[in-house]
């Protein structure tokens, strides 16, 4: 296994690309760990990880994962509540 550096301290998404016929959740799960060992996760911790991996690998699984990191994430409607339990 590659070893790590500040980026990428597991090798994880390094290792990711190596991986023949890797599958998206594949992809999820490892990205999520990547999340979980990286200090202060943001977009510019993923655009670097996209800037060294992500050259020629459009289709990629990670580089599709890394890709939806970037995208902000949609805001959560509420749902229930007491108007929800109240009949008006």
């Amino acid at each position: 296994m590659t070893k790590g550096d500040d980026l990428d301290p597991k090798g994880l998404i390094e290792e990711s690309y190596k991986i023949e016929n890797i599958s998206a959740p594949e992809c999820r799960s490892i990205f999520l760990d990547w999340a979980i060992s990286y200090q202060g996760v943001n977009a510019v911790g993923i655009a670097a990880l996209l800037a060294r991996h992500g050259l020629g690998t459009d289709e990629h699984p990670m580089t599709v994962t890394l890709r939806e990191g970037l995208s902000a994430p949609q805001t959560p409607t509420r749902r229930g509540g007491w108007r929800a339990r109240v009949a008006e």
